[in-house]
């Protein structure tokens, strides 16, 4: 119940429906709200008021003549009907302004009587009313709002509900504490709490013929009996009850209406007869409309699950990418340990051979000792033939001794130095580039990947899509470690050169060309070239892969871009080659795009000439976005027939296509007819501005972001006041229209010349 709640208050006032009325919209309105906001007109009316107030309404040419403006302080003029600009006024909960009738009535006054007097006060000659709802204007007739019928069915449901809501249905069964009803039984007349039926009523036998309903369905309250329906009778004459149906007006009417009043020649039928038809089509559209609120549960259970689904991915592919990660940890810690054995071995290596050396040089330094003591003590003796007869095999022997201590003995065999290199930087560099990607082919693809992330469906049933799925790969190109010594690691490539020649921008679009210097004979695997974002700020990355040319698109228009190259092989990255600088177009070059434009969108011309085949407003975007610069661009209406309203504007990639341009928050667009134009942004309508267009008519569209406004020109004249103010992000030129117009696009126009970056015409006032 608490849903139908919004259904059961005034768009006004906020607070449940008193004495509703039924406006030919078919929206309804307190009779005391519908008073408020009336508002006077003019003596003198328009062709269109006159139409307006007979019978028969048309909506259409009444939406054109007035609309809901919040420029307007309320409700939009009709047809030259001002509003009460000296009247303070408030606002209701929706936002819909109510001025108050007059000055407060006595306050002896009793408020019944003040209600009453409030709403038989005389009604203001050619008074207007305008819906909160769908801002229909309408002019009240001689009859005032006594013309408009009284929602009596509205009104028994308000009170049923209140009274509902006001006294909570207790079981008539518990013996303590009655707890609160939850059904009754028309045929036993008693209120049952959930046990007390499952014990008493049960479900089968005699009693399972019976109907069960909620208790507020069933009747207003223990021991209460519901209101006595009251008779409705005739708002023309309301002495006479309502009998008949007029099928022509689609309104009750009562006898003497037939026999005097402007029904007298239209076909009528029976009042109960129409009342069972028309219950029976309600019956019928309400099953249409349940069914598709059974869709919507099922959809919101879909989308529940679904958010379970990816929370329970997320989870595993939480796990997954921490195992992942750990793997990479632990290959790294068993190369970090085969790595020091290496180390080790060396050491090893090193001391042997330096304790090889020592215990040589210790033994042979033990034999050259012995034989100088020796020579000592030989130089002692005193008899010269006894040293005769020695010492040519002395000297013999200490200058061979001397000679194996002079050929590199004395030198050392190993450093102390280890000449082994660690190169490291390429798996760093591999490590910063870690990242999430969406699958497509790359450059790495040739190498072998260590791991990858498996594919996780978002689906609610858990299985994988064909289509539109988006895929986690987490791409770790891990470069082995090279420990060898340095004079035996190969080199990285050289410095690539860019072809002049071959390098240009057009457009949007900038396309670079180059290679490797002809004496270079390093091994490359692949490139990597890196733009600016046009404005002086840091390079990206904008392609990697082993082709020498690359055409770059999405640039921004009038903008100067830095480029640079280089290349890498399983050694690393190389050099940047030079800097090359380049400036994308002045102005917008762009035709319609076929591929977001609704399916009924004609395009012709080159894409430049677009129609439609569809009675309703259909939508067709620009094939450049812009978020930088000032643009310009012009549309000429080729045809014009039956005064429909196409709008002219920008929008965002994800705008409603098969509405009015402007009826969504993503569109920024001006409509326009043969006599006046309006701006529209989110079913908002603002800055109703006179002149029209006509066959051969020309609209201008200014984007200016330097100033983050949207100015309209028509026939080279700005049309209105600036239109829009602080647009930020990617805006598409957009059009919306019908199989009644047709409409050339011009583009790559000059800034017109009324108009200076950061200044806009003093002259232009807000109409």
């Amino acid at each position: 119940m608490d849903e139908m709640e919004e259904e059961l208050k005034c768009p006004v006032c906020g607070s449940f429906f008193r004495e509703p009325i039924i406006l030919p919209c078919s929206h309804n309105i307190c009779l005391a709200c519908a008073r408020n906001i009336l508002v006077q007109t003019p003596d003198t009316e328009s062709p269109q008021s006159s139409r307006a107030s007979g019978s028969d309404y048309d909506y259409l040419d009444l939406d054109k003549m007035s609309l809901y403006s919040e420029a307007d302080s309320g409700y939009g003029s009709y047809g030259g009907f001002v509003s009460l600009p000296t009247t303070p006024c408030q606002k209701s909960p929706n936002g819909v302004r109510v001025f108050p009738p007059g000055p407060a009535p006595h306050p002896q006054q009793p408020p019944a009587q003040q209600q009453a007097g409030c709403l038989l006060a005389p009604i203001p000659r050619n008074a207007c009313i305008t819906c909160p709802q769908c801002h229909r204007s309408l002019v009240l007739d001689e009859r005032g709002l006594r013309g408009f019928p009284r929602n009596r069915v509205l009104e028994g449901v308000v009170e049923r509900y209140r009274q509902g809501r006001a006294a909570a249905l207790k079981c008539q069964l518990c013996e303590r504490s009655p707890r609160e009803a939850a059904v009754m039984c028309e045929q036993c007349d008693v209120l049952y709490c959930e046990p007390c039926r499952m014990r008493c009523h049960p479900p089968r036998g005699p009693l399972a013929k019976h109907r069960l309903v909620p208790p507020a369905q069933g009747r207003v309250g223990p021991g209460r009996r519901a209101a006595p329906r009251k008779t409705s009778t005739c708002t023309e004459h309301e002495l006479e009850n309502l009998s008949m149906y007029c099928v022509q007006c689609k309104t009750p009417v009562c006898y003497q209406c037939l026999e005097e009043g402007k029904h007298g020649t239209h076909e009528v039928k029976a009042l109960g007869a129409m009342w069972k038809l028309h219950k029976g089509q309600l019956s019928q559209a309400l099953n249409g409309l349940s069914d598709r609120a059974s869709e919507a549960k099922e959809f919101l259970v879909q989308l529940r699950n679904t958010v379970q689904h990816i929370q329970e991915n997320s989870v595993e592919f939480e796990a997954c990418l921490v195992a992942q990660c750990d793997a990479l940890i632990d290959a790294l810690n068993r190369r970090k340990a085969q790595l020091l054995a290496c180390v080790n071995k060396e050491h090893e290596h090193k001391l042997k051979v330096v304790r090889d050396q020592i215990s040589h040089c210790t033994v042979k330094l033990r034999q050259t000792t012995g034989l100088m003591e020796y020579c000592l003590e030989v130089i002692k003796e005193n008899d010269p033939s006894g040293f005769l007869q020695i010492s040519d095999a002395l000297i013999r022997r200490v200058l061979m001794t001397e000679s194996q201590w002079g050929k590199g003995t004395l030198t050392p065999r190993m450093t102390s130095d280890f000449d082994l290199t660690l190169d490291s930087a390429p798996l760093l560099q591999t490590i910063h580039q870690l990242d999430f990607v969406q699958m497509k082919g790359t450059a790495f693809a040739p190498l072998d990947a260590l791991f990858s992330v498996r594919i996780f469906s978002l689906s609610p049933a858990g299985s994988n899509y064909d289509c539109n799925q988006y895929v986690f790969l987490c791409r770790l190109v891990f470069f082995s470690c090279v420990f060898t010594c340095a004079a035996s690691s190969s080199p990285v490539p050289s410095a690539p050169m860019l072809q002049l020649e071959e390098c240009c921008t057009e457009n949007n679009s900038a396309t670079l060309s180059w290679k490797q210097p002809p004496l270079s004979t390093v091994a490359v695997d692949g490139y990597i070239l890196e733009l600016d974002d046009g404005d002086g700020g840091h390079f990206r990355e904008v392609y990697v892969g082993t082709e020498t040319i690359c055409t770059v698109d999405g640039l921004h228009y009038n903008s100067t871009y830095k480029s640079r190259v280089k290349a890498f092989n399983a050694s690393g990255a190389g050099q940047y080659s030079k800097t090359l600088i380049m400036h994308t177009s002045h102005v917008a070059w762009f035709t319609f795009d076929t591929a977001s434009a609704h399916p009924d969108i004609i395009l012709s011309n080159d894409n430049l000439t677009v129609t439609c085949n569809s009675y309703d407003d259909r939508v067709a975007l620009g094939g450049a976005a812009f978020s930088r610069g000032i643009h310009y661009w012009e549309m000429t209406l080729d045809r014009y027939d039956n005064h429909p309203d196409p709008a002219f504007g920008v929008a965002r990639a994800d705008v409603l296509k098969d509405v009015m341009l402007g009826k969504d928050d993503k569109a920024w667009a001006m409509y326009v007819d043969n006599n006046r134009s309006w701006f529209m942004h989110n079913n908002s309508h603002t800055n109703r501005t006179d002149g029209g267009i006509s066959k051969g008519s020309t609209i201008g569209v200014l984007l200016d972001f330097t100033r983050r406004i949207l100015i309209f020109l028509i026939n080279d004249e700005q049309q209105g006041p600036v239109a829009f103010e602080g647009l930020e992000g990617a805006f598409y030129p957009a059009i919306s229209l019908n199989r009644n117009v047709q409409v050339t696009l011009h583009t790559g126009l000059p800034i017109p010349d009324f108009y200076t970056p950061g200044e806009v015409d003093p002259t232009a006032q807000m109409c």
